[in-house]
């Protein structure tokens, strides 16, 4: 029924967008901007939970109203926008709770019904509460607003459509609060694509570190023939467009849609020889623009790339940068570097994907005492003698290796760079590394390969991140 109407009216001027529609979830605790068309100078009333708030349409015919933050409310009721002069739109069974943006390529897009497990998880999808909207519309070369799609609760039916880690993610803060505030899930991903595909084009132009790489892009989509290009790669250009084609389809529409935080799954495209040094800008220039348009400093957490057998050093490069992005506030990481699949690019392992980006979700946003926020992290090093101690964060109760065995994975290298293979023990917090074949170490490596052998892990079983350090005679 609340369907049918918004439809009716989509042929008048007052509209909203595609976000705006029946079964959504509204972000609680703070303010909640809504906005859409109408005739230039109408005046739009926006009436929901004892709130009404006007503005009156620009000469663009845009408008928008901000509620007051809401409490969160698991009881469905309806959204109506009205003008003057008597047009109306209702949005129905609208819940109040926590709501959440998953974006990036395949491995957030991949749904649940390819992920592990799914009978089992299907028959289990019984979450009235949970929420999900995917964003369908398409790369542009101009910032839209409208957007496409529709919000659906998750049910057997529906759950097999949903992004895997975005769902298992929603499931555990779902369950973890308590399993009384609605959850909504907002999925905005397209497999195959890079990370120049979803930032503003001129915003990575204007950064000198990716301007000639920009510049290149864009030439190269400008030019590229459609005519005479095969289907396969024409079809390939649809889906990603040239610099912030992805931003402009898929992430301009939902802003400023009120969150909770953002998820962040990418990296593949990037992962090649003489583009993943740029990741490092890239990424933190990505967290930093989506903010600043959104208004806030919005939690923000990624999936680092899981292992995954791939030549040269250029998957760790992205892990790397991943890792390094942590330097910004508050956002997270989900260390999935033990549950990737050493032949096959897209895991189907997402359960613990979901649930370790929840986990720093919970932590760090939801401040549940006891939960691990993250896998061990290299925090500070010292060089003694012909040894190298590395202090973690996120030690958990305890560094240790996975199996009670002797720790795997570290490798050292000597003033020549070359590395050898590297014993290493857990003193505290700390890991106290060294080689026979090294007496002065210049660098240190650990899990520096895209299918590595290794086993340090914190307390709650989480393992730690890939890194390497360098120069460490010289104290950096």
């Amino acid at each position: 029924m609340y369907l049918l109407s918004v439809l009716v009216l989509s042929a008048a001027s007052l509209r909203l967008p595609a976000v705006f529609g029946d079964h959504i979830v509204l972000q609680r605790a703070k303010p909640v901007p809504v906005w859409g068309e109408a005739e230039a100078g109408a005046k739009v009333t926006v009436a929901f939970g004892g709130q009404k708030k006007s503005a009156v349409a620009g000469a663009d015919g845009r408008w928008m109203v901000k509620l007051g933050a809401l409490k969160a409310s698991a009881t469905p009721r309806t959204l109506v926008v009205t003008t003057g002069a008597g047009e109306k739109v209702e949005i129905g069974d609208v819940l109040v709770g926590e709501v959440w943006l998953g974006s990036g390529q395949s491995n957030m897009a991949m749904l649940v019904r390819n992920s592990r497990d799914y009978p089992a998880e299907q028959a289990a999808a019984k979450y009235p509460l949970i929420r999900v909207f995917k964003e369908e519309s398409l790369a542009n070369r101009a910032p839209q607003w409208a957007g496409k799609g529709q919000w659906a609760a998750v049910t057997p039916e529906s759950v097999g459509a949903s992004s895997a880690v975005l769902y298992f993610f929603g499931r555990e803060v779902f369950q973890q609060l308590g399993g009384q505030v609605p959850v909504g899930l907002v999925n905005s991903s397209v497999g195959g694509t890079p990370i120049e595909s979803w930032i503003d084009g001129k915003v990575q132009a204007a950064v000198p570190e990716l301007k000639a790489n920009t510049e290149t892009l864009e030439r190269t989509f400008e030019r590229f023939d459609r005519k005479k290009a095969d289907k396969k790669a024409v079809d390939t250009w649809a889906r990603r467009g040239g610099p912030g084609d992805l931003f402009n389809g898929k992430i301009a529409p939902l802003i400023p849609f009120a969150l909770r935080g953002v998820l962040w799954y990418q990296g593949e495209g990037n992962a090649s020889p003489g583009r993943s040094d740029l990741y490092q800008h890239q990424l933190a220039l990505l967290v930093n623009d989506w903010r600043s348009r959104w208004g806030e400093e919005l939690p923000f957490a990624w999936a680092q790339l899981p292992n995954f057998t791939r030549a040269g050093d250029d998957w760790s490069k992205v892990q790397e940068a991943e890792l390094r992005t942590l330097r910004l506030p508050k956002t997270g990481m989900a260390v999935t570097i033990d549950i990737g699949d050493p032949g096959n690019i897209h895991p189907t392992n997402k359960q613990d994907v979901g649930k370790r980006l929840a986990n720093w979700a919970l932590a760090t946003v939801y401040k549940k005492a006891g939960v691990p926020a993250s896998g061990p992290l290299p925090a500070k090093h010292s060089v003694r003698g012909g040894e190298v101690v590395v202090e973690f964060a996120h030690a958990h109760g305890g560094l240790k290796s996975r199996d009670g065995g002797a720790l795997t994975g570290f490798t050292l290298a000597g003033s020549d760079g070359v590395y050898q293979k590297a014993s290493a023990r857990v003193v505290g917090s700390t890991v106290v590394v060294s080689s026979a074949g090294v007496t002065a170490p210049a660098g240190l490596r650990y899990a520096w390969e895209s299918n590595p052998v290794c086993n340090l892990v914190n307390g709650a079983g989480l393992p730690a991140s890939p890194f390497r350090l360098e120069q460490l005679a010289s104290g950096r």
